[in-house]
């Protein structure tokens, strides 16, 4: 089973390119999607902690990223 990719390796690479590396390992760029996989989880999970708190089970708003911020 091919896991599907939460972000574009290609996105990712550019994103370090215009933050100053010149060169890029594969491994760099796979460490940092897994980087960004992670704290996305967890931004979400508390996100959605804050929308049932607010009595919305199933709709996250930006006021509620805002608060795990």
């Amino acid at each position: 089973m091919v896991k599907r990719r939460s972000f574009s390796l290609y996105d990712i690479e550019q994103f370090l390119k215009e933050a100053g590396a010149e060169k890029i390992n594969e491994g760099a760029i796979l460490s940092l999607e897994q980087e960004l996989e992670q704290t996305a989880k967890e931004l979400i999970n508390e996100a959605s902690f804050y929308a049932n708190y607010a009595g919305r089970k199933s709709l996250i708003k930006s006021s509620d990223l805002d608060f795990v911020q």
